[in-house]
């Protein structure tokens, strides 16, 4: 052991949300029971990578008493976690068996991690795809949300309000161009703070320097299809 620079987490001031975990390219960091965790010593470099992604400065660089980085062990893990490829172990192609009852309920999702904080960074995971993304509210409010909307395409989701609008417009611009993206559709609430995602997803096409077709659909709260055309008044919704 030497003493030297490595990661600190705060465990008192860490969420679990997750957000730093992509940008570790060492693959040294996960969340487990709910707290983020240096997996090993040795995995980390102590450069601190991944500061400046945690929205709660929970993270810092201390020294301390700790193993020397090890490059062959980095190899290692991303070889055994797969952790280089996916930014999230469990990314994957889910592919859906036809089903013989035509009255059975099946779920359209092609692929996973569907959170936009989650998905890697450098992934070609949505070439050729029609891409959907969507506040994560709609799901819940839309009753016919995997018919109407997710069927035949990728899907994002993520929440404009309460998420880190900085770190989501680099994850789409990141994504822009590393994919041959169709078009994008986005699904956000009638509420005025949801509309942002639509605002940024634009942004993020055009510093992406890409020119894809966009559209946008609108959900009430009462769960039912709007024109993205129609005002919306921030009264609407004061409880009388």
């Amino acid at each position: 052991m030497l003493k030297r620079k490595i990661l600190h987490i705060d465990q008192e001031k860490c969420t679990g949300c997750g957000l730093c975990v992509p940008s570790c390219a060492e693959g040294a960091l996960q969340i487990i029971d709910g707290k983020l965790t240096l997996i090993d010593d040795n995995l980390c470099d102590g450069l601190g990578a991944c500061i400046g992604e945690c929205p709660h400065n929970a993270i810092s660089i201390e020294e301390r008493e700790a193993d020397a980085f090890d490059t062959e062990a980095v190899k290692r893990h991303l070889t055994q976690s797969q952790v280089a490829q996916s930014g999230c172990p469990s990314v994957q192609v889910i592919r859906h068996a036809t089903q013989d009852d035509a009255h059975a309920r099946v779920s359209r999702l092609t692929q996973w991690p569907v959170q936009l904080a989650l998905v890697p960074r450098g992934t070609t995971l949505f070439n050729d795809a029609q891409l959907l993304i969507t506040a994560d509210c709609v799901p819940f409010a839309f009753a016919d949300f995997h018919e109407t909307f997710l069927q035949g395409h990728a899907l994002l989701i993520g929440c404009p309000k309460l998420d880190n609008r900085e770190f989501y417009l680099n994850q789409l611009i990141q994504l822009f161009k590393s994919s041959s993206i169709q078009s994008i559709k986005v699904v956000n609430m009638e509420v005025p703070c949801c509309q942002g995602l639509f605002h940024l997803v634009k942004q993020a096409v055009t510093l992406a320097g890409k020119n894809i077709p966009i559209t946008q659909e609108i959900i009430s709260i009462k769960g039912k299809r709007i024109s993205p055309q129609t005002p919306i008044s921030p009264k609407m919704h004061t409880p009388s």
